[in-house]
């Protein structure tokens, strides 16, 4: 029977890929994080840090053959968009690709695929407009230090000569749930829509209008993992995987206020960061008033940072969007509308009692 291990298993993409091989019972699963889950699943949890190589050692003792891995796991900097940028972010990425692979490789003869998670970062969208639109794979590197391309050269290396095969995936912002991702785009969303449903405001764009992006639903990208792990043209390739549309975010936002039943305004260019700053008690009546699960704002979103970052609040909006005619050329070809997305992960949050109806 295949067995994955699943590193980074509570975070947007790690938790889509638990979830989406949960589903089909022909799969073992152990799960790899810091943290206990806090949903059911058949999975085994184990709990190690990745930085810590003897830690991790022994948290794996017992759980060898593993057939697949996805690493999803990912280190942010306190400062993170800043943090992207810094020579200490590369160091400790690196270092959990490294101590995780090590103790793979000694105790999964079986191994037969290595998927690793990277993303539109590749292209130099944290530095500004990428040079070429649409981005494909096959782009000149953006000015380091970015960690993606010193985990990229390690697993090329280490994977010389062996049996097992990596496919490295770029998908841009990707949109799942996740409790505490400093990352999570479809939270930001949704408590800022209903913190502003609760103080008797319209809805209303906070960014720049005209930034053209495409984004990835974090499902899909969880079936294209492990549509990578059964294919051999998908064998040491780096592919784009995205949703396979383009939007604006000021033209989405009409269907996202729809979901909470409010109206939706022109957009209004505001830090989300700033305005957010003292919604907590607002938060916490509306957990009590809607009789949502008692998550605290901080938990749900850490920093509002990274929704300021991609909604290009006080930056020149651009097009950023990513080629994926390489893997559907390989044979996935799984897509999905962008809005029809935000719509029903908005509501899923609703029926898990996360956002209130």
């Amino acid at each position: 029977m295949p067995k994955t291990l699943v590193a980074g298993a509570l975070g947007v993409v790690g938790r889509a890929n638990v979830e989406y091989l949960g589903a089909h019972t022909d799969w073992d699963i152990v799960a790899l994080s810091r943290r206990r889950p806090d949903f059911e699943s058949r999975a085994q949890f184990v709990s190690a840090d990745l930085l810590d190589s003897a830690s991790l050692r022994a948290a794996l003792r017992g759980h060898g053959g593993f057939t697949q891995v996805v690493f999803a796991a990912l280190h942010e900097q306190p400062s993170l968009v800043a943090g992207w940028t810094e020579a200490d972010h590369i160091r400790v990425n690196l270092a959990m690709l490294k101590n995780l692979l090590d103790i793979v490789e000694e105790t999964s003869p079986e191994l037969r695929h290595f998927a690793l998670m990277h993303g539109g970062k590749a292209y130099g969208v944290h530095l500004g407009p990428p040079p070429l639109v649409p981005s494909r794979e096959t782009d000149p590197r953006p000015m380091p230090p970015n960690f993606y391309y010193d985990q990229e050269d390690f697993l090329r290396e280490r994977q010389r000569g062996k049996a097992w095969h990596w496919t490295i995936f770029r998908p841009p912002a990707v949109c799942g749930f996740a409790v505490g991702s400093p990352m999570n785009t479809i939270l930001c969303v949704g408590i800022y829509a209903a913190i502003s449903r609760e103080l008797g405001i319209a809805l209303r764009f906070p960014g720049a209008p005209g930034h053209l992006k495409d984004a990835c639903d974090a499902r899909l990208l969880a079936r294209a993992v492990h549509w990578a792990c059964e294919t051999t043209s998908a064998r040491n390739e780096i592919f784009n995987v995205a949703n396979g549309d383009a939007f604006l975010w000021e033209q989405v936002f009409p269907a996202i206020a729809g979901v909470f039943g409010m109206a939706c305004d022109m957009p209004h260019q505001m830090s989300l960061a700033r305005v957010m700053a003292d919604k907590s008690a607002v938060w916490d009546g509306i957990v009590k008033k809607y009789g949502l699960r008692p998550y605290k704002l901080a938990d749900l979103v850490p920093s509002w940072e990274y929704a300021d970052f991609t909604f290009r609040y006080r930056q020149t909006p651009y097009e950023s969007i990513q080629s994926t005619i390489k893997i559907r050329q390989a044979g996935f070809a799984d897509c999905i509308d962008t809005q029809t997305m935000f719509v029903e992960q908005l509501q899923a949050l609703q029926a898990a009692r996360i956002l209130p109806r």
